[in-house]
C-alpha cells in the first residue's frame, strides 16, 4: 500500500484506519510518498511509532524516490495538493478580489488548482504503471472533477479510480440526525458532477423510505447536526453545512450536495467571506497546525498512547474500495466515472459520479435513467467548464482556459473572467504550463 501525498495533514489518518481495519483488510506493507521530503519525514515518524505500537509486523518505509515508491504495490492511494496550502490561499482570495466565490474546488479557484493537479497525477499514473502494472490507483486529489477528466483524455486505460468522501461525509451526517449508526445503513441513488450532485432517493436495508425523516431536519438546520461528531468545526465548514436548508428550497424534491451552495448562492458566499482570512487560513491555523504538533508529540514522547490522531469518513471509504477490488465485494460505492449512457439524457463522455458495483474487475456503473431539466441544465454549463479547462491545459490556451473561466456559474461576466486568469496566471507560473 502506497499512500502518495505522504506528507498530508490525512495521511496519519489513513494509517489508523488501515491498522484497525486489518482483520478484514490484511496489509504487509505500508509505504509513503512525497516529493517534499521535510513535510513527509515529520508524519512518517510519528506514523512509524504508531505502526509499530499497533501493527509491528507491518512493513514500513518512505521515500522521495519514485522508483522506490512504486515498486511492489497493489494500491496507491494519491491524496496530492500541488503547491500546498499557500496555493490553496491564492485559489481562494484571487477570485475574492473580483468579487467572485473563492473555494478551492469550485469556480476559478477549482480550475487553478486543476491545471496544477493534472501533470502530478499523469505522473504518477505513469510511475504506478511502469513499477507496480497490476496495481491500482484510488485517486482523492482534488479538484476530483478536473483531475478524472484529465486521466481520461491523457491515460484513458489506465487503473485510475476517482473518488470523493464528501458525499461519505454528508450520507454520515444524514445517517445519525435520524438515529442511524453510519452510511452503511442506507441504501442511496445519487447523480451528478464531483462537488455538483443530488440524492434522489435513500432507503434503509428494508426498503424504507428516509428521504422524508432527512429532509424534515434539513428545512430546520441544514446538514448542521447536534452530535459530538458535528462539533469542532471550522466556521467555514459550519456556514457550508448550514446551507443545505437554502438549497431545500431551491431543490425541494432531492437532496443536494453542499458544494451546490457555492454556484446557485455565489452572491450570499461572496457577501458573507473574508477575504483577508480564507478557508485555507482556517486550516493552516488548525487542522495543519494540530496535526503535525501532535506528530512531533508522537516523536518526542516515542509513544502513541491517547494520540488525538483518528480514522475517518476519509479514510473509511478508501479502505472500503480497495477491500470492494481485492476480495470482490461488489459493494456499491459512489465514484466519478465516464457516463456512457448511466445518465441517459446527458454527454456520454462526460465524468460523472454516481452509484457502481465494485469488484476485483474494476466497478460497474449503475442506470440513472433521464434526469430534469434544472439538473441538466446546470452540469451541462459546469462539464463545459471543466472540459474546456482540461482542453486548455493539454493545447496550452489562454482562450480556452478563458472561457472555461468564464462559463463557470460563479463568475458574472467574461471580462472578471479575464482578469481573475491574469492574476491565476501570475500566481501560478511555478505550477501551470504556459497558456497562449
Amino acid at each position: 500500500m502506497l499512500i502518495a501525498g505522504g506528507g498530508s495533514t490525512y495521511t496519519a489518518g489513513i494509517v489508523v484506519m488501515l491498522l484497525e481495519a486489518m482483520e478484514e483488510f490484511p496489509v504487509r506493507k505500508i509505504k509513503f510518498y512525497d516529493n517534499d521530503e521535510e513535510r513527509q519525514r515529520k508524519v512518517a515518524e510519528a506514523c512509524a511509532i504508531i505502526i509499530k505500537e499497533r501493527a509491528p509486523e507491518v512493513e514500513f518505509g518512505y521515500t522521495t524516490d519514485p522508483k522506490e515508491a512504486f515498486s511492489d504495490v497493489d494500491f496507491v492511494m494519491a491524496q496530492l495538493r500541488v503547491g500546498k496550502y499557500a496555493m490553496r490561499e491564492q485559489d481562494e482570495k484571487i477570485p475574492l478580489k473580483h468579487g467572485v466565490v473563492g473555494q478551492e474546488t469550485c469556480g476559478p479557484g477549482g480550475i487553478a488548482y486543476g491545471l496544477r493537479s493534472i501533470g502530478p497525477i499523469i505522473e504518477m499514473v505513469d510511475y504506478m504503471e511502469k513499477y507496480s502494472p497490476d496495481a491500482w490507483m484510488l485517486n482523492y486529489s482534488n479538484p476530483a472533477a478536473i483531475v478524472a477528466e484529465g486521466t481520461r483524455r491523457l491515460r484513458p486505460n489506465s487503473r485510475i479510480i476517482n473518488i470523493c468522501d464528501m458525499p461519505i461525509c454528508l450520507e454520515d451526517i444524514m445517517a445519525r440526525v435520524i438515529g442511524l449508526k453510519n452510511r452503511k445503513d442506507m441504501e442511496v441513488r445519487y447523480y451528478g458532477l464531483n462537488h455538483f450532485g443530488w440524492w434522489t432517493n435513500i432507503q434503509d436495508h428494508a426498503g424504507n423510505d428516509l428521504m422524508p425523516k432527512i429532509k424534515a431536519h434539513i428545512a430546520k438546520q441544514g446538514y448542521t447536526e447536534d452530535t459530538q461528531a458535528g462539533q469542532h468545526k471550522e466556521a467555514s465548514w459550519l456556514e457550508a453545512m448550514r446551507a443545505g436548508k437554502e438549497l431545500l428550497e431551491i431543490e425541494p424534491k432531492y437532496l443536494s450536495n453542499t458544494y451546490l451552495k457555492y454556484y446557485l448562492m455565489a452572491d450570499e458566499t461572496v457577501l458573507h467571506s473574508d477575504k483577508n482570512y480564507t478557508r485555507a487560513n482556517e486550516i493552516i491555523d488548525g487542522r495543519e497546525k494540530d496535526v503535525f504538533e501532535e506528530c512531533q508529540r508522537i516523536v518526542s514522547n516515542q509513544t502513541a498512547k491517547d494520540t488525538s490522531i483518528h480514522s475517518s469518513e476519509h479514510a473509511s471509504f478508501i479502505v472500503d474500495l480497495a477491500k470492494a477490488l481485492t476480495f470482490n465485494t461488489k459493494e456499491r460505492m459512489l465514484l466519478i466515472t465516464q457516463n456512457n449512457g448511466a445518465i441517459e439524457n446527458f454527454d456520454s463522455e462526460a465524468m460523472v459520479e454516481i452509484p457502481c458495483i465494485v469488484g476485483k474487475n474494476g466497478f460497474e456503473p449503475l442506470s440513472m435513467g433521464k434526469i430534469p431539466t434544472f439538473q441538466k441544465g446546470l452540469m451541462e454549463q459546469q462539464i463545459a467548464s471543466e472540459k474546456l479547462a482540461v482542453e486548455g491545459y493539454i493545447e496550452g490556451s489562454y482562450q480556452k482556459v478563458w472561457q472555461a473561466i468564464t462559463m463557470n456559474k460563479t463568475v458574472p461576466s467574461a471580462k472578471v473572467a479575464k482578469d481573475i486568469l491574469d492574476d491565476l496566471i501570475e500566481a501560478n507560473k511555478e505550477f501551470w504550463p504556459v497558456l497562449k
